[in-house]
């Protein structure tokens, strides 16, 4: 069975080697030196990524745009809001 965990991916192609991800059928793969703003690339399209750990603190986004809302997928909604942000009257919100 797959490990898995709640991340914040942000894509940073048009903007500006190790273990692979994988979400909603996308593979996405560690870059080996400076791509950008991103450090995964996706194998298919090449398109570069920022992905990290949701952050408590809700500071998830790459140092330039942290001002812009994030979106929360459906299907991690309730434990993002619940246990990462410790908000839990937040759960029907979207995005932060």
């Amino acid at each position: 069975m797959m490990k898995t965990k709640i991340m914040y991916i942000e894509l940073k192609t048009h903007e500006g080697g190790g273990k692979s991800l994988h979400y909603k059928r996308k593979t996405f793969q560690r870059t080996r030196g400076p791509a950008g703003c991103g450090n995964y690339i996706e194998v298919e399209t090449d398109d570069i990524y920022w992905i990290s750990g949701a952050k408590k603190d809700g500071s998830d986004r790459y140092y330039w745009g942290k001002s812009a809302p994030v979106w929360i997928d459906e299907d991690v909604r309730e434990e993002y809001w619940a246990e990462i942000r410790g908000q839990p009257e937040r759960i029907q919100e979207t995005k932060t």
